[in-house]
Protein backbone atom coordinates (compact mmCIF):
# COMPACT_ATOMS: atom_id res chain seq x y z
CA UNK A 1 0.00 0.00 0.00
CA UNK A 2 1.45 3.39 -1.05
CA UNK A 3 0.33 6.80 1.05
CA UNK A 4 1.28 10.13 -0.88
CA UNK A 5 2.45 12.47 1.55
CA UNK A 6 2.50 16.44 0.30
CA UNK A 7 5.02 18.21 1.88
CA UNK A 8 4.26 22.28 0.76
CA UNK A 9 7.81 23.38 3.07
CA UNK A 10 11.18 21.24 3.83
CA UNK A 11 10.37 21.70 7.78
CA UNK A 12 7.28 19.96 8.06
CA UNK A 13 7.35 15.97 7.86
CA UNK A 14 4.40 13.51 8.49
CA UNK A 15 5.86 12.62 12.14
CA UNK A 16 3.76 10.82 14.36
CA UNK A 17 0.98 10.22 11.53
CA UNK A 18 3.85 9.33 9.17
CA UNK A 19 5.26 6.92 11.96
CA UNK A 20 1.83 5.01 12.05
CA UNK A 21 1.01 4.36 8.31
CA UNK A 22 4.48 3.08 8.40
CA UNK A 23 3.29 0.76 11.50
CA UNK A 24 -0.02 -0.26 9.34
CA UNK A 25 2.28 -1.13 6.23
CA UNK A 26 2.20 1.63 4.01
CA UNK A 27 5.10 2.90 1.96
CA UNK A 28 5.18 6.78 2.03
CA UNK A 29 5.72 8.83 -1.15
CA UNK A 30 7.05 12.27 -0.15
CA UNK A 31 6.83 15.15 -2.82
CA UNK A 32 7.76 18.39 -1.57
CA UNK A 33 5.81 21.29 -3.05
CA UNK A 34 8.20 24.46 -1.77
CA UNK A 35 12.21 23.25 -1.43
CA UNK A 36 14.36 24.65 1.16
CA UNK A 37 15.66 27.31 -1.93
CA UNK A 38 12.55 28.76 -2.08
CA UNK A 39 11.17 28.90 1.33
CA UNK A 40 10.91 32.81 1.07
CA UNK A 41 9.98 32.76 -2.06
CA UNK A 42 7.62 29.91 -2.78
CA UNK A 43 6.09 30.50 -6.01
CA UNK A 44 7.29 27.76 -7.71
CA UNK A 45 6.26 24.95 -10.41
CA UNK A 46 5.29 21.71 -9.50
CA UNK A 47 4.42 18.58 -11.00
CA UNK A 48 2.14 16.82 -8.73
CA UNK A 49 1.92 12.64 -9.11
CA UNK A 50 -1.25 10.78 -10.01
CA UNK A 51 -3.50 10.23 -6.82
CA UNK A 52 -4.67 6.87 -8.81
CA UNK A 53 -1.28 5.87 -7.96
CA UNK A 54 -2.14 5.98 -4.48
CA UNK A 55 -4.11 4.21 -1.78
CA UNK A 56 -4.24 7.40 0.88
CA UNK A 57 -3.24 10.86 0.39
CA UNK A 58 -2.00 13.02 3.29
CA UNK A 59 -1.86 16.56 2.44
CA UNK A 60 0.11 18.32 5.39
CA UNK A 61 0.41 22.18 6.92
CA UNK A 62 1.87 24.89 5.17
CA UNK A 63 2.93 28.37 6.20
CA UNK A 64 0.64 29.95 3.62
CA UNK A 65 -3.27 30.57 2.91
CA UNK A 66 -4.88 28.64 0.56
CA UNK A 67 -6.50 31.60 -0.66
CA UNK A 68 -3.22 33.74 -0.77
CA UNK A 69 -3.07 33.44 -4.45
CA UNK A 70 -0.60 36.13 -4.90
CA UNK A 71 2.07 33.82 -3.04
CA UNK A 72 1.39 30.08 -3.98
CA UNK A 73 -0.90 30.61 -7.43
CA UNK A 74 1.50 28.56 -9.27
CA UNK A 75 0.86 25.68 -7.50
CA UNK A 76 -2.18 25.70 -5.04
CA UNK A 77 -4.57 25.22 -8.18
CA UNK A 78 -3.10 22.15 -9.12
CA UNK A 79 -3.04 20.49 -5.89
CA UNK A 80 -6.86 21.72 -5.53
CA UNK A 81 -7.56 19.50 -8.68
CA UNK A 82 -5.38 17.19 -7.58
CA UNK A 83 -7.19 16.49 -4.25
CA UNK A 84 -10.69 16.64 -6.24
CA UNK A 85 -9.66 14.23 -8.30
CA UNK A 86 -8.37 11.49 -5.50
CA UNK A 87 -11.83 12.34 -3.97
CA UNK A 88 -14.04 11.71 -6.77
CA UNK A 89 -11.44 8.48 -7.12
CA UNK A 90 -12.63 7.18 -3.98
CA UNK A 91 -9.28 7.66 -2.28
CA UNK A 92 -9.38 8.31 1.10
CA UNK A 93 -7.94 12.17 1.91
CA UNK A 94 -6.15 13.01 5.58
CA UNK A 95 -6.08 16.91 5.64
CA UNK A 96 -3.92 18.33 8.58
CA UNK A 97 -4.39 22.35 9.07
CA UNK A 98 -3.75 23.65 5.42
CA UNK A 99 -3.88 20.00 3.78
CA UNK A 100 -7.98 20.43 5.30
CA UNK A 101 -8.51 23.83 4.45
CA UNK A 102 -7.39 22.68 0.95
CA UNK A 103 -9.63 19.78 0.90
CA UNK A 104 -12.04 21.80 1.91
CA UNK A 105 -11.51 24.59 -0.96
CA UNK A 106 -11.09 21.77 -3.49
CA UNK A 107 -14.52 20.26 -2.50
CA UNK A 108 -16.32 23.74 -2.24
CA UNK A 109 -16.09 24.77 1.02
CA UNK A 110 -14.89 28.16 1.61
CA UNK A 111 -10.71 29.00 3.76
CA UNK A 112 -11.06 32.52 5.45
CA UNK A 113 -8.66 34.37 8.35
CA UNK A 114 -9.49 33.50 11.46
CA UNK A 115 -11.19 35.93 14.07
CA UNK A 116 -8.17 34.64 16.39
CA UNK A 117 -5.18 32.36 16.38
CA UNK A 118 -4.92 29.13 17.60
CA UNK A 119 -1.15 28.14 18.31
CA UNK A 120 0.15 25.69 21.04
CA UNK A 121 -1.45 22.97 22.60
CA UNK A 122 -5.63 23.08 22.71
CA UNK A 123 -8.37 20.77 23.56
CA UNK A 124 -11.22 21.00 21.22
CA UNK A 125 -15.11 19.76 21.74
CA UNK A 126 -16.02 16.41 19.64
CA UNK A 127 -19.02 14.47 18.79
CA UNK A 128 -16.94 11.77 17.29
CA UNK A 129 -13.85 10.79 20.18
CA UNK A 130 -13.65 7.41 18.68
CA UNK A 131 -11.87 9.22 15.74
CA UNK A 132 -11.33 12.53 16.97
CA UNK A 133 -10.50 12.71 20.48
CA UNK A 134 -10.53 15.86 22.55
CA UNK A 135 -6.85 16.54 22.74
CA UNK A 136 -4.61 18.15 23.74
CA UNK A 137 -3.87 18.99 20.30
CA UNK A 138 -0.50 21.00 18.71
CA UNK A 139 -2.29 23.66 16.48
CA UNK A 140 -0.98 26.61 14.81
CA UNK A 141 -3.10 28.33 12.45
CA UNK A 142 -4.29 31.53 11.73
CA UNK A 143 -6.77 30.39 8.91
CA UNK A 144 -10.25 28.36 9.04
CA UNK A 145 -12.24 26.55 6.94
CA UNK A 146 -16.37 25.95 6.17
CA UNK A 147 -17.21 22.10 6.01
CA UNK A 148 -17.14 21.26 2.52
CA UNK A 149 -20.94 20.24 0.95
CA UNK A 150 -21.58 17.13 1.74
CA UNK A 151 -19.55 16.99 4.82
CA UNK A 152 -20.51 17.03 8.73
CA UNK A 153 -18.82 18.57 11.38
CA UNK A 154 -17.26 16.32 13.96
CA UNK A 155 -15.32 18.69 16.66
CA UNK A 156 -14.82 22.62 16.91
CA UNK A 157 -13.39 25.16 18.71
CA UNK A 158 -14.65 28.59 19.84
CA UNK A 159 -13.28 29.99 16.41
CA UNK A 160 -14.79 27.42 14.55
CA UNK A 161 -14.99 23.51 13.02
CA UNK A 162 -11.99 21.44 14.16
CA UNK A 163 -12.76 18.43 11.74
CA UNK A 164 -15.08 17.30 9.68
CA UNK A 165 -15.55 14.18 7.38
CA UNK A 166 -16.60 14.32 3.58
CA UNK A 167 -17.17 10.92 1.98
CA UNK A 168 -14.14 8.57 3.08
CA UNK A 169 -11.91 12.06 3.92
CA UNK A 170 -11.32 13.71 6.64
CA UNK A 171 -9.89 17.24 7.35
CA UNK A 172 -8.91 18.41 10.82
CA UNK A 173 -7.21 21.81 12.00
CA UNK A 174 -5.01 20.88 14.41
CA UNK A 175 -1.50 18.49 13.90
CA UNK A 176 -1.46 15.17 14.79
CA UNK A 177 1.74 14.62 13.27
CA UNK A 178 3.55 16.91 15.24
CA UNK A 179 6.92 16.28 16.89
CA UNK A 180 9.27 17.87 18.81
CA UNK A 181 11.74 18.15 16.20
CA UNK A 182 9.00 19.55 13.46
CA UNK A 183 8.01 21.66 16.33
CA UNK A 184 11.33 23.02 16.81
CA UNK A 185 11.52 23.17 12.85
CA UNK A 186 8.82 25.64 12.50
CA UNK A 187 10.39 28.20 15.36
CA UNK A 188 13.35 28.23 13.64
CA UNK A 189 11.70 28.87 10.35
CA UNK A 190 9.50 32.29 11.29
CA UNK A 191 7.22 30.91 14.15
CA UNK A 192 10.02 32.35 16.65
CA UNK A 193 9.39 35.67 15.53
CA UNK A 194 5.48 34.98 14.87
CA UNK A 195 5.55 33.86 18.62
CA UNK A 196 7.58 36.48 19.82
CA UNK A 197 5.31 39.48 18.12
CA UNK A 198 2.20 37.44 20.13
CA UNK A 199 4.26 37.22 23.50
CA UNK A 200 4.09 33.40 23.28
CA UNK A 201 6.42 31.67 25.47
CA UNK A 202 9.12 29.65 22.96
CA UNK A 203 9.83 26.85 25.40
CA UNK A 204 6.49 26.06 26.10
CA UNK A 205 5.90 26.00 22.25
CA UNK A 206 8.61 23.37 21.93
CA UNK A 207 6.82 20.75 23.53
CA UNK A 208 4.12 18.37 22.09
CA UNK A 209 1.75 17.85 24.64
CA UNK A 210 2.11 14.60 26.59
CA UNK A 211 0.16 10.85 24.51
CA UNK A 212 0.51 12.71 21.22
CA UNK A 213 2.43 9.36 19.69
CA UNK A 214 -0.67 7.61 20.55
CA UNK A 215 -3.28 9.89 19.90
CA UNK A 216 -2.22 10.15 16.29
CA UNK A 217 -1.53 6.64 15.98
CA UNK A 218 -5.35 6.00 17.47
CA UNK A 219 -6.29 8.93 14.57
CA UNK A 220 -4.76 7.09 11.82
CA UNK A 221 -6.12 3.53 13.13
CA UNK A 222 -9.58 5.26 13.24
CA UNK A 223 -9.41 7.12 10.04
CA UNK A 224 -8.34 3.98 8.10
CA UNK A 225 -10.92 2.12 9.54
CA UNK A 226 -13.58 4.55 8.58
CA UNK A 227 -12.46 5.08 5.24
CA UNK A 228 -12.25 1.10 4.97
CA UNK A 229 -16.18 0.87 6.33
CA UNK A 230 -17.24 3.61 4.01
CA UNK A 231 -16.06 2.17 0.65
CA UNK A 232 -17.97 2.89 -2.13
Amino acid sequence: MRALIIRHDHPSHAGYVGERLVERGYELHEVTVVPEERFYSPDVRVTFPDPADFDVVVPLGAPWSVYDTATIGSWIGDELALLRAAFRADIPILGICFGAQALSAALGGRVERAPMYEIGQHSIETDDPGLIPAGPWYQWHFDRFTVPPGGREIARSPIGPQAYVVGRSLGVQFHPEVTPDVAGAWLDHGGDVQAAELDLDLAELRLVPDGARERAAGLVDAFLARAVSHRR
